[in-house]
């Protein structure tokens, strides 16, 4: 009779440093470039302008805005609705192939706001949306309005969710572009960076059993279930089986089944984590359905006020505490501050890390002359 041996057990603390290490952020990555590491970590979350600039610092030594900025101005990357119906940011190939790969998710989305669409063949939406965006872009509310004359009797929120559902529609810079400002402006991907790009390099990278190796070797190790957490896609347990012969397989101290690539690092859970400043929407954060190897239990929900999302701070591997700038003293812009609130009571070495890491985020990150870190609470 064959001998099966039993899975090995990963705990937290495992689980914690395995994925810190794939996030680069148990210690900086020298040598990869900010397209590379948007690549590799398959996207940022990107609601927001300023995050992606902070993920990737907290990432990449050396890393400065500019490089980031310059890849958005050469339509090298795009701001785009993919993944969990989020704006994420990605490369410009990936940013095709991910959203076709979950286009069925957002015709599902659609349908949720039928009854405002009453009358309206949405392939005629989705003609005439996409001669709108291409003609020049467009903000959502211009958009809205030009489907309106199309169709006076439907709902407008619904007409402008169906446009975005049904078309790749890529925010145009200079909105995202570190140092500048700008509306939301819409075009699809084939207008803003198809002449230039090819999508079969994408496509070749995305399929679906191409996405759960890369996702495992960015989040893992991880459940079926935690990637569809992070996908926004269900019923993915059929390519993980396919997967099954090539993989890894763990389970955590629940019992869940974990797969992993071979090759990713997986370090001893005792391997040191430096404190690192993550901005909101980190999807570190966001990408597990057992968020625990981060988050630990009594603290969920902590980052989370209402509709306002904290920007986090990890120490020793877990989140620790929550940041956010602060009006410099007397007011004067030559100085950047920042206040933490911590969730536990840390060493005095920890203390000084922490320190240590926000000045040095603040040198990065912003023109002041001086900096300084402060701890206490937050407020809302």
């Amino acid at each position: 009779m064959a001998f099966r041996s039993s899975p090995v057990v990963l705990g937290a603390r495992a689980l914690s440093r395995a994925t810190l290490a794939r996030q680069m952020l148990l210690s900086r990555e020298g040598g990869m470039s900010a397209r590379d590491a948007v690549g590799h970590l398959v996207g940022l979350q990107a609601q927001n302008v300023k995050p992606p600039y902070f993920q990737l610092h907290a990432r990449l030594a050396g890393f400065r805005p500019a490089e980031l900025a310059g890849l958005m101005e050469r339509r090298e990357v795009v701001r785009m609705v993919t993944l969990r119906s989020t704006i994420h940011l990605h490369t410009a190939e990936d940013a095709r192939a991910l959203r076709g790969l979950v286009q069925g998710a957002r015709d599902r989305e659609v349908q949720q706001f039928r009854k405002g669409l009453v009358g309206v063949d949405l392939g005629r939406l989705e003609e005439v949306a996409r001669g709108v965006v291409e003609e020049a872009p467009r903000t959502m509310a211009e958009l809205r309005e030009a489907l309106v004359a199309e169709w006076p009797e439907a709902d407008p929120q619904a007409l402008g969710v169906a446009a975005r559902c049904r078309l790749p529609l890529v925010q145009v810079t200079p909105r995202g572009v570190w140092g500048r400002s700008g509306q939301v402006r819409l075009t699809t991907w084939e207008q803003w960076v198809g002449a230039g790009h090819s999508d079969s390099e994408g496509a070749a990278r995305c399929d679906m059993e191409g996405v759960v190796l890369r996702y495992l070797r960015a989040f893992g190790p991880a459940s079926v279930k935690d990637m569809q957490t992070w996908a926004g896609l269900t019923r993915l347990k059929e390519v993980f089986e396919r997967l099954r012969p090539e993989l890894l397989v763990f389970r955590d101290e629940k019992g869940v089944e974990l797969f992993d690539v071979p090759e990713a690092p997986r370090p001893d859970g005792g391997t040191p984590a430096p404190p690192r400043f993550l901005p909101e929407f980190d999807n570190v954060l966001l990408s597990h359905a057992d968020r625990s190897r981060i988050v630990p239990a009594e603290l969920k929900g902590r980052t989370w006020k209402g509709n306002q999302a904290y920007c986090t701070l990890l120490v020793d591997g877990f989140l620790g505490g929550i940041w956010k700038f602060a009006e410099a003293s007397g007011g004067g812009r030559d100085e950047a501050r920042v206040v933490v609130e911590l969730f536990r009571e840390v060493s005095a070495a920890q203390r000084a890390e922490i320190v240590h890491e926000g000045e040095s985020m603040l040198a990065a990150m912003t023109d002041a002359a001086r900096f300084s870190v402060e701890f206490g609470p937050i407020g809302g």
